[in-house]
């Protein structure tokens, strides 16, 4: 198969996912070919459109919150919004691509992507496969004025949302968010605390903050340190995010039981290594935490979907949620100090996650693709 997995770079997320897929599908001998759909109109475009996403979102979280909202308010699958009428614009671009590179099916993990391909489908532009997969564990408004041969989603306890905002039931497949294979293999804990080089008899916190930086993760990172006992450590990884690595390296100098990493891509290492992780609520790393097995502290979220995140998580036993910093310091402790806590955590993660989500994906393009092949035979 000649697959095309295309994303858009509004948060780090949907990306993961694409490559979660793309890793798979490669694994298994197929050609993979992912994009950021913005990018085919050029760099401008991508960096404006990834750029304005990400400024609301760090600077403007209660305006994003109510932009979602109102995105709820007038989602329906009985017209079309602005956002399918601007994603739109791009679909002779994504039309001329698709007539240069030719591809047996196409997987989005992104709603703008699946906008654009319903707009060409309407028009009869588009005769191949599209397999959409949902990255949080919501229905996001506009996804039902899309049009997919299918739509992957995180969770079965999620199909009624998905059906009563208007996505077709019978095209609904709770398989899961897919992550990386190394998220889903069997780590040695101490092995990994040898990669990580976190000391092995040592409790040990994990803290991630996200691709975009949001949540003033700072103050929390300081609460945590001043708290910590001299047998703990925390490991805090800032992704792309150099401001916050400089800041806390600067004000965490002295703290030898605490270390600040940039980009890292031994994230499935380090989550295996620690005892208790913090993480914004992103759906795909979340997923990734409950896959691995890690007790999990959900901090602040981003208003919108990801305080659906939360919800789900914390209703499934999933995860922990306080809104305030002191609370999710106490809440870390309280799973780091207590093993029946931190075991039924990890039996409601194990219970809740679908780590097989990349192959089922995989098996379902290659049956989609005989399928067209016998009706063209």
């Amino acid at each position: 198969m000649k697959i095309l997995i295309l994303s858009c770079n509004t948060g780090e997320g949907h990306n993961s996912a694409g490559r979660a897929v793309k890793e798979y599908l490669e694994l298994q001998g197929h050609q993979v070919v992912m994009e950021d759909m913005m990018l085919l109109k050029g760099a401008r475009t991508s960096k404006a459109v990834s750029g304005a996403y990400v400024g609301i979102v760090k600077h403007c979280p209660l305006l994003f919150g109510l932009g979602y909202r109102l995105g709820g308010w007038v989602s329906s699958d009985k017209r079309k919004s602005p956002v399918y009428y601007t994603c739109s614009l791009l679909e002779g671009t994504l039309q001329r691509y698709l007539e240069q590179n030719r591809f047996d099916a196409i997987v989005t993990p992104h709603l703008y992507p699946a906008e654009t391909l319903t707009a060409m489908k309407k028009k009869g532009w588009l005769k191949i496969p599209v397999v959409a997969i949902g990255t949080d564990y919501t229905c996001i408004p506009f996804w039902e004025e899309t049009d997919c041969d299918y739509y992957v989603i995180p969770h079965e306890d999620l199909i009624d949302e998905f059906a009563k905002r208007g996505v077709p039931r019978e095209k609904l497949l709770p398989w899961g968010i897919p992550v990386r294979q190394n998220f889903m293999k069997e780590w040695d804990k101490r092995e990994a605390r040898k990669i990580c080089h976190i000391p092995q008899e040592s409790k040990s916190y994990l803290v991630m903050g996200g691709s975009m930086g949001f949540g003033k993760i700072q103050i929390f990172v300081l609460e945590l340190a001043r708290r910590m006992e001299a047998d703990e450590n925390m490991v805090v990884i800032c992704g792309n995010n150099k401001k916050l690595e400089t800041l806390l390296k600067r004000e965490l100098v002295h703290r030898k039981n605490v270390r600040v990493l940039g980009y890292t891509d031994q994230v499935a290492a380090y989550m295996a290594a620690c005892d208790v992780i913090f993480t914004k609520p992103g759906g795909l790393s979340s997923t990734e935490a409950a896959v691995m097995g890690i007790p999990m502290v959900h901090t602040n979220p981003i208003p919108g979907c990801e305080t659906k995140n939360v919800e789900f998580f914390q209703k499934h036993g999933m995860s922990i949620g306080k809104r305030s910093f002191v609370g999710q310091v106490r809440a870390g402790e309280k799973l780091l100090e207590r093993e029946k806590l931190r075991v039924e955590m990890q039996e409601a993660q194990k219970k809740n996650s679908r780590p097989e989500a990349a192959e089922r994906i995989c098996k379902l393009l290659e049956e989609l693709i005989g399928k067209a092949n016998e009706m063209i035979d």
